[in-house]
C-alpha cells in the first residue's frame, strides 16, 4: 500500500510540473510594423492586428508622398537614381521588446517602399522572426523578401504575405489562413496541394490566362505552360509565360514570368501575382 501512495504522490508531481511548464510557456511578443501611402498595406496590418492581437506601429515620413501616382513614381525614381532615402519619424516602440516583427509596405520599383528602406538603415532585426506583408499591383513579394533575406542574414525571416491592390477583399480569408498556417493564431487552415508538373497550355488553358490578364498595361505577355492545383471551391493555374514591351508602353527587354490565375467555381479568372 504505502508503493502505490508513493508512486501516486510521484505522477503527481510530474502532472503538477508539466501543468506548470505548460502555464510558464512564453508566448511570444508581435509588433506590426508598416508603411501605407494608399491605405492598401494598412488593410493588411488591421487585419492582422485583429486577428493576432499585435501592438501595431506605423512608418510616417516626414515629407510625406501626398502626391498623384506619377508624381510619387518620379519622386521615388528621383530618390533611387540619388541615393536618397526619405527622413521618417522615430518609431515610438522599442524593438528589442518584442520577438516577431510583421514588415508591411507597398511594393515600389519591385521591392519594399523607400520609407521602409529608410527604417531598415536604422534597426537591426538580425536574431527576430520577421514576416513580410505587402500590397502590390502586380507581384514584388519574393523579391522584396529575398532584399530583406540579404541585409539581415541572421534573422528568420518567413515568406510572408501578398496581395494585388484589385483583390483586397480577399485579405480577411487570405490572412486568416496564413496567420493559422504559420502558428500565430490557432485553428484549422487549408493546406493546399503541390501543383502539377508544367504542360504546355492548351487552347482553353491559353484563353483563361488572357482573360486574367486582360486591362492590365503592365503585362503584354503569352503563355506557354501551366501548372495546376485544387483549391477551395476551384483552381489555381501557375502560368510560364514571356513578358514583352506593350506598344504605348517602355521598351524593356522580353522577360520569362510565372503568373498565379485563381478560377473561383462560376466566376471569371483573377489573377493573383506576378513572379518576375
Amino acid at each position: 500500500m504505502k508503493r502505490v501512495i508513493m508512486l501516486f504522490a510521484a505522477v503527481t508531481m510530474m502532472v503538477a510540473a508539466v501543468s506548470c511548464n505548460q502555464n510558464t510557456k512564453k508566448v511570444p511578443k508581435m509588433l506590426i510594423v508598416y508603411y501605407s501611402q494608399t491605405s492598401n498595406t494598412k488593410v493588411v496590418a488591421d487585419e492582422i492586428q485583429h486577428l493576432s492581437g499585435a501592438d501595431v506601429e506605423v512608418v510616417i515620413p516626414v515629407n510625406p508622398y501626398s502626391g498623384t501616382y506619377q508624381e510619387t513614381i518620379e519622386r521615388s525614381a528621383k530618390e533611387r537614381e540619388e541615393g536618397i532615402l526619405p527622413e521618417i519619424e522615430p518609431l515610438k516602440a522599442n524593438l528589442a521588446d518584442y520577438d516577431v516583427i510583421f514588415l508591411g509596405y507597398p511594393i515600389w520599383f519591385g521591392t519594399y517602399a523607400p520609407p521602409i528602406a529608410t527604417l531598415l538603415s536604422q534597426i537591426d532585426l538580425n536574431g527576430k522572426k520577421v514576416v513580410p506583408f505587402c500590397t502590390f499591383g502586380s507581384g514584388g513579394l519574393e523579391s522584396s523578401v529575398n532584399d530583406l533575406k540579404a541585409k539581415f542574414p541572421n534573422a528568420e525571416i518567413l515568406e510572408g504575405y501578398g496581395v494585388r491592390a484589385a483583390r483586397l477583399d480577399a485579405v480577411p480569408y487570405e490572412v486568416d489562413q496564413f496567420l493559422k498556417a504559420n502558428g500565430f493564431i490557432e485553428g484549422e487552415f487549408v493546406k493546399l496541394p503541390e501543383f502539377s508538373e508544367p504542360k504546355p497550355v492548351t487552347e482553353e488553358e491559353s484563353a483563361i490566362f488572357d482573360k486574367a490578364v486582360e486591362g492590365y498595361r503592365m503585362l503584354n505577355a503569352k503563355a506557354s505552360e501551366v501548372a495546376l492545383r485544387d483549391i477551395p471551391n476551384g483552381k489555381e493555374y501557375l502560368f510560364m509565360a514571356v513578358n514583352t514591351p506593350r506598344p504605348d508602353g517602355p521598351q524593356m527587354p522580353a522577360s520569362e514570368i510565372k503568373v498565379y490565375v485563381t478560377v473561383q467555381d462560376g466566376q471569371e479568372p483573377v489573377f493573383t501575382k506576378v513572379v518576375r
